[in-house]
């Protein structure tokens, strides 16, 4: 199954969604008049366009997410790998770090992430 494409303003309205559920519809509108200054009705918009398109459930005025943070950040970072470096990973990591310094952490942090993958790689 294809990950449904969620928008800027879906991706704000999820946030509140995946810090809150299982939560009722009328709670999110607070929520979503709080922190995004929505109006109801673009509130009730947004979760029947995201049901329409699998990204939540509304079931009995309770609103729940079918999909995670994770797998809504990774298909965007794939359609970004996809469209903008031509499916490359290596020449994305290059652009973003032609422009932004990395700390040791992070270089730490990222030859553990490659030196697990290399590992499962082997195992499987």
């Amino acid at each position: 199954m294809e990950m449904p494409k969620v928008f800027e303003s879906e991706y704000r309205f999820c946030l509140i969604l995946w810090e809150h559920e299982p939560v009722k519809s009328s709670e999110l509108v607070k929520l979503c008049k709080e922190e995004l200054d929505w109006k109801p009705t673009t509130t009730y918009t947004v979760i029947k366009r995201l049901s329409e398109r699998g990204v939540l459930k509304n079931e009995n005025t309770v609103v729940t997410s079918l999909v995670s943070k994770d797998e809504v950040q990774a298909a965007e970072i794939d359609e970004l790998v996809e469209k903008r470096f031509g499916g490359s990973l290596p020449a994305f990591i290059a652009a973003f770090t032609r422009h932004r310094k990395i700390s040791s952490e992070e270089i730490g942090e990222m030859q553990k992430m490659i030196d697990r993958y290399r590992r499962e790689g082997e195992d499987g």
